[in-house]
């Protein structure tokens, strides 16, 4: 009788090995989806479009890969969406993630989701139309310290994210009271930057990347880049620091997946990912889009989100939107 029991729990244990071994080779078996949790046009969409290229144009992965946009609530329904799938969704994320939570905005935190990866950093601009009257960023400071609803400075996809935090902290080291501005929320940067030129805000705060194509067009002007040198490509685009006021902010996204993911899962996702910022492709959309490579795998991603979740919640203590 012993022995049988031995030779059937034997038997349990590798039956059990066997499962493991072949989830982890039938992953992904099905089609794989990643979501924009905003509208067509904005960072989050264009970041997981040039993911969703990238890896089906080197077959990295050989599954077809869709893109959805949803849109609402500052990242809020997309998340809310991957938060009920397996492990072949997966999000655009970023420091919104973690300031939705903090301001109280949602009860969604970062620790409720699979890390995969960080991806990159971009440089946040301050844009208004070229025919302002606002010609450098001194000039709108000067204002805003005058008069702080005399403009409307639109922010996507919502207060407290990257983007918005920037803009506080520059105007804050320019003697200026950030929560007295009128600032407008819109879904995603590619609204601001069209709401700008139709006259409906006077100041947009927003990726680089979102603005420089009016920037090229000459229908825009570009009055301070958040990083600490200028960038290539917009050279005659000062900094906030080379105009006097101390402040460089980087703005990082990365890329998530549901709760409860299986190791396998996690592990696939890693290498998938992993070959993914080598290819020459990636590396071609990081310049093109004024990105800096910032890449960390699942791990690292963990602890890098906790030390952000940190450092948001200090800035937004000081910057006046947290108590």
């Amino acid at each position: 009788m012993k022995k049988y029991l031995l030779i059937l729990l034997s038997l349990i244990v590798v039956a059990g090995c066997s499962d493991q071994t072949t989830a982890g080779k039938d992953f992904p078996s099905e089609n794989i989806e990643i979501i924009a949790p905003a509208s067509p046009g904005g960072g989050w969409d264009l970041t997981a479009r040039s993911i969703q290229r990238i890896l089906a144009s080197n077959e990295i992965v050989e599954q077809p890969i869709n893109v959805q946009n949803k849109p609402g609530g500052g990242g809020e329904v997309g998340w809310r969406y991957l938060e009920r799938q397996n492990g072949h969704t997966l999000s655009v994320n970023s420091s919104l993630l973690l300031s939705n939570n903090l301001l109280g905005q949602s009860q969604l935190t970062y620790e409720e989701f699979t890390p995969i990866a960080i991806l990159a950093t971009e440089w946040i601009g301050v844009s208004v139309r070229k025919d302002s009257e606002i010609k450098t960023i001194n000039d709108l400071t000067k204002q805003l310290k005058k008069d702080p609803k005399s403009l409307k400075v639109g922010v996507a996809p919502g207060l407290g994210n990257g983007d918005h935090l920037s803009f506080v902290q520059g105007l804050k080291e320019a003697g200026v009271d950030p929560t007295k501005v009128d600032f407008v929320v819109y879904d995603s940067g590619g609204e601001i930057v069209t709401a700008l030129l139709g006259g409906h805000i006077d100041v947009v705060t927003t990726a680089v990347s979102e603005a420089k194509e009016q920037y090229k067009a000459g229908k825009v002007n570009i009055l301070a880049v958040s990083s600490d040198k200028r960038i290539e490509g917009l050279e005659d685009v000062p900094t906030w620091k080379e105009q006097g006021i101390d402040m460089v902010f980087p703005h990082w996204r990365g890329i998530m997946g549901p709760p409860n993911m299986s190791e396998n899962e996690i592990a696939y996702w890693d290498e998938a990912i992993g070959k993914m910022v080598q290819t020459e492709e990636w590396k071609k959309t990081l310049d093109n889009n004024e990105w800096n490579a910032f890449y960390k795998d699942s791990k690292e991603s963990m602890k890098f989100l906790q030390e952000q979740n940190k450092v948001f919640e200090d800035l937004l203590k000081d910057s006046g939107l947290l108590q």
